[in-house]
This record gives C-alpha cells, sequence and structure tokens, in this order.
C-alpha cells in the first residue's frame, strides 16, 4: 500500500469510525487529552468534535449527577439565578443576562466557559480555533498529502495559515489543546464597535505584505464572532450596539453561520452568545430589537445579594490584597459586615437612584480603600499590625459610587448623605453585636466606671506618639496616655469587658472562617484567620504591645459606640470623646 493509499485510509478509518476513548472528565474528550500532541495521533483515536451546546449540556449533566458544583465562587444565586442558567444550558439556549453593575453577570459567564466547555484540539498556531477534523476527510488527505485543495463549497473550514502547516507538516502537525477558559471572548458592546469588528475584515496589510487579491479568503482577519469559535462570546451591555450591528448576530443565532463583505463564503463559529443588558436598557422600545432578543431564548434576571452574609462573603472573595502578608493584616468580620451593610442600605435607600444602582464592586472597593488608610495613618510608620476600626470607615467616599435622586446630587450632599449612613450602620453593628452580651447590673457598673473620666478615641495615635521620642518628654507623655491600651487601664472594668469583646471576636471569625470555606472559597482567607500573635492577647500589657494595642483598639472602639447606643444611652460622643451621659440607667 502506498504512502498516500496509507492516509486515505487512516483518515477515512479516523471519520467513519466512533472516538476509541470513554470520556470520564470531559464529554467527548479522552482522559489522556494531553498526550495527543499530533495530527497521527488525533486519527488514530477517532475523534470527533461535539457542538458547543452539546458540551455545555453533557457536562452540566456529569456535573450535577456528580453533584458537583461548576459555579463555585457565585454566592447568593444559588435559588435564583443559577437554575435558571442551569435550564438554560440544558435546553441549548443563548442566554441573556439582565441586571445592574456589579452583579457577577459576566462572571457567570467566564464560568459557564471555564468549568463547562470540553478542551478541544487545535493546529498549533493558527487564529481561530482551527480543528483539522472539522473540514471534510478528502481535504484533509489532499492538505497532508501535500497538495492543494479544490474548494467546492463555499464555506469557511480552517484558515490559509493551517492549510499551509498541515501542509507543510502532514501527520506531524502539532496538536494543541485549548480548555473552555481560552475560549471564552469577552466583548464591551461600545458605539464605535463596527459591523466589521464583528464579522471580521479585509486585512490591507496582509494584501500588501502577502502581495494577495483583495477578495482572496487569505486577506481575511476574523471578528469577534470568529475569535470566538467553538466557544463563548459574552457581549456585555449589549443593548448599546446600535440595531445595524445587532442584526449582525441574528443568522448566527438562527442560521449558525455568516458572511462578510463581498466574500463568496460563508463562517459557521459554533459559538453559543451570552449578552448582558441594564434593566433600563432593556426595556427601553428598540434598545435590543425584537428579532435579536426573542433568538436570545433565556432571558435570566439578576440581583444584588440579598443578604449580609452574602454579599460580605463576596467580599472576602474578591477583595485584592495586593502583595500584603498574611501575618501583617487582620480584619475583624465585624468591621466587613459594617462596610457591606453600609452599601445594602445605601443600595435600599429612596433617596439613591435606584436606576443606576449601586455594585458589590463600591463594597470591596471601600474595603480595599479603609486597609489602604489604616496602612498610612498607622501601621506602616509604626511597624504596627493593620486592623482597621470604626473610625476609618470615613475614607470610603473616595470609593462610594452611587447618585442621588430625591435630593440634589452635589458632592456636599453625598458626603453628608454618606456620614449619616455610617453612623447608623455603626449603630446597627454594634448593637447587633452586643446583643444578649450585657446583663443589666453590668451596664450600670460600666457607667460608673466612668464617672468623671473620659475617654478620647484618636486615629493616628501612633503618629502622635512618635512626635516627640525624648523619653520622658511632655509631649511623649500626653501623647502615650493617648494609646488605648494606656487609657483602658484607668477603666478597670471597662477593660474587663474589652477582653471579653477579643474573644467574641476571634469566635466569630472562627465561625465565619468556617462559613467561607464551606462555599469554596479559597481567596483571603488568611487576613480573617486568627493569628498566633493574638492567641496571648489576653492582658493590655502584653509584650506584643503593638499587635494588642491594635486588636484592643478596634474593640474598644466597638463598644463605645454601643454605650452611646444604649437606651438610656451610657456615654456621649463630644467631637472625638466619650464620657458619661446624664442619663439615668
Amino acid at each position: 500500500m502506498s504512502r498516500a493509499d496509507t492516509i486515505l485510509e487512516l483518515v477515512k478509518t479516523s471519520y467513519s469510525t466512533p472516538p476509541s476513548f470513554e470520556d470520564p472528565s470531559y464529554y467527548g474528550v479522552p482522559e489522556n487529552y494531553k498526550e495527543i500532541k499530533t495530527l497521527r495521533d488525533l486519527l488514530e483515536i477517532n475523534y470527533k468534535y461535539n457542538p458547543t451546546k452539546n458540551q455545555l449540556r453533557e457536562n452540566l449533566i456529569a456535573r450535577i449527577r456528580n453533584n458537583d458544583n461548576p459555579f463555585v465562587g457565585i454566592i447568593g444565586f444559588d435559588d435564583t439565578v443559577i437554575p435558571a442558567i442551569k435550564r438554560g444550558l440544558l435546553a441549548g439556549h443563548d442566554i441573556l443576562l439582565v441586571g445592574h453593575i456589579g452583579q457577577g453577570k459576566t462572571r457567570l459567564a467566564e464560568l459557564v466557559s471555564e468549568k463547562l466547555l470540553s478542551p478541544i484540539p487545535i493546529v498549533d498556531g493558527t487564529m481561530t480555533n482551527d480543528i483539522p477534523t472539522e473540514m471534510p476527510y478528502t481535504h484533509l488527505v489532499d492538505l497532508i498529502n501535500g497538495k492543494d485543495i479544490e474548494k467546492k463549497a463555499p464555506e469557511f473550514f480552517v484558515s490559509k495559515d493551517c492549510e499551509v502547516l498541515i501542509k507543510n507538516n502532514g501527520l506531524d502537525t502539532r496538536i494543541k489543546w485549548v480548555d473552555g477558559k481560552q475560549r471564552y471572548r469577552y466583548v464591551l458592546a461600545t458605539p464605535d464597535i463596527s459591523v466589521k469588528d464583528l464579522v471580521g475584515q479585509i486585512d490591507v496589510v496582509k494584501i500588501i505584505k502577502k502581495g494577495i487579491e483583495l477578495y482572496d479568503i487569505d486577506s481575511y482577519s476574523p471578528g469577534y464572532l470568529l475569535q470566538a469559535r467553538y466557544g463563548i462570546l459574552c457581549l456585555d451591555e449589549l443593548p448599546v450596539l446600535d440595531p445595524r450591528k445587532q442584526v449582525t448576530l441574528l443568522s448566527v443565532l438562527q442560521e449558525g453561520r455568516f458572511t462578510t463583505g463581498a466574500y463568496p463564503v460563508f463562517f459557521k463559529p459554533d459559538v453559543k452568545i451570552i449578552a448582558t443588558a441594564n434593566p433600563m436598557d432593556y426595556t427601553h422600545s428598540g434598545k435590543i430589537i425584537e428579532p435579536l432578543a426573542d433568538r436570545l431564548k433565556s432571558h435570566i434576571e439578576t440581583h444584588y445579594p440579598n443578604t449580609v452574609e452574602d454579599e460580605t462573603l463576596i467580599l472576602l472573595q474578591e477583595m485584592d490584597m495586593l502583595s500584603r502578608r498574611p501575618d501583617s493584616t487582620f480584619l475583624p468580620i465585624f468591621i466587613l459586615e459594617t462596610i457591606t451593610k453600609i452599601f445594602q442600605k445605601i443600595r435600599n435607600h429612596p433617596d439613591i437612584n435606584s436606576d443606576r444602582g449601586v455594585s458589590v464592586r463600591s463594597t470591596i472597593h471601600s474595603l480595599e480603600a479603609v486597609i489602604g488608610e489604616v496602612e498610612s495613618r498607622r501601621s506602616l510608620l509604626n511597624n504596627a499590625v493593620t486592623i482597621p476600626r470604626f473610625s476609618d470607615l470615613q475614607c470610603i467616599f473616595q470609593s462610594s459610587k452611587f447618585e442621588l435622586d430625591e435630593i440634589e446630587d452635589t458632592s456636599e450632599n453625598r458626603i453628608e448623605f454618606l456620614n449619616n449612613v455610617i453612623r447608623e450602620v455603626m449603630q446597627e453593628t454594634s448593637l447587633h453585636f452586643f446583643n444578649g452580651f450585657f446583663k443589666s447590673p453590668e451596664l450600670v457598673a460600666i457607667r460608673n466606671d466612668f464617672k468623671g473620666k473620659s475617654f478620647t478615641i484618636l486615629q493616628n495615635q501612633y503618629q502622635r506618639h512618635n512626635l516627640n521620642l525624648l523619653e520622658g518628654s511632655e509631649s511623649n507623655t500626653k501623647s502615650s496616655s493617648l494609646l488605648y491600651t494606656t487609657q483602658l487601664m484607668q477603666f478597670p472594668l471597662v477593660t474587663k469587658v474589652v477582653k471579653r469583646i477579643v474573644e467574641e471576636i476571634k469566635r466569630k471569625q472562627l465561625d465565619f472562617t468556617e462559613l467561607a470555606k464551606q462555599y469554596g472559597i479559597k481567596n483571603n482567607l488568611e487576613y480573617i484567620e486568627i493569628k498566633k500573635e493574638f492567641e496571648n492577647l489576653s492582658e493590655i500589657d502584653n509584650p506584643g504591645i503593638r499587635d494588642a494595642e491594635e486588636l484592643w483598639a478596634s474593640a474598644t472602639e466597638l463598644l463605645l459606640e454601643y454605650l452611646r447606643f444604649t437606651s438610656p444611652p451610657i456615654l456621649e460622643k463630644r467631637e472625638d470623646t466619650f464620657e458619661s451621659s446624664n442619663s439615668n440607667i
């Protein structure tokens, strides 16, 4: 048998015979797929490409049967959005996600692609994910034998680059497996996106460099649709595209193919579209043309987290801690919950423009800003562990993105509005934390502990402490007395209470850490876990003064805020000084 006959027999057998493998991990892919490295290897296992919608369906079915959640990291959608996504994928639908900014819509699209698409074998070095076995077998035989192919149908199978690679390398052509993450293409719809951006265009540079004819397929540069070939195209803010550009997507959704320019060729990208839209644009007549909206078969509404717990888990998972060492930063859960409550209250407030929404990103960015505030104010200059407290929260205006609706949306009004919300949430957080914590006689005793005394809250007391490093100087003595641990020595009963609060903080940290692990969260856990340095911080004169000072200070501010919100209040706050209230208790 001649070499040409051997090649013909290998290709014909591969095309006509079922795959010679089982697919235990991904649908339609052998378990040892990474060992398939050449075109010969691919033909010998009789590989068959499965359409994108089938991959999504079958891989999701396998996940469901194995009780394996492909949407780990998506929090708060378990009973609403996730079931709808699953229904849509099992039905083979293209999907439109409708929701405000910062609701995780594009993250959902990423996870669908990353977790539910099978790896596919492409010819290494091709831009359009060219799977060699997707061309007619006669074409592949001719290319392996080094011949040009005769194209009788005006259909695009593989790029010119792919053809050249196979002609030059034959059965030794290198195969690369690309996973779902690599086949995800994100496009933010903007007014300047053109039809050519979507379907591709004639590349003048290619024409000049290669000396090819204007209408030769070799002069074609792929657009977004073909760049996402065999994968998922996420069109973010679809209504921004004008109707003429939206029409371009219709043939892909209805017929699975498109044409471009004057080429006598049609392309079959086998791409699944997941689009997103803002609710206001979605409901506005004409923002999404009716035929396109009809062909996006599943319309799924997303939402902001419904509970403080859900949004706090998202906050922990998504915050960017940059290069901070875990042993240098400790984040009390009550601070994370306070920041979460601030933005949930803003989001649901009647004075806020609800059409715009208040993104969860504001919650995340505000925590990051608070950590930066602690570093700039205290921890970096004084080699202290970074632990936020209530007095650090005033910095979050720079990361709070919201728009006033009922009152004039000025900077001054937004600052006043935000400060009022911060005060309200600090009250709610402290009252919730101490619910059932005290018995009435203890509060009376604490009130007596404060008689004739005051407690000064100072965000940057370390900096004041270092104004004069001459030991024993009057300035140094005065500023040193403003350290929280030093002030607490004047309040024996309050000190005992703060010690109990520190222990309660540790307990809550452990509980929340376990909860985060149940949700599969791995990011940033080390920043909420109890540090070894904190295990023995039971006394305020502990030698680890820097760590003791910061943890005790955060607990002390929490207690002081509570004491001014009891009924009647035990303490009054005058500027940054807490002192005994005139009310009886």
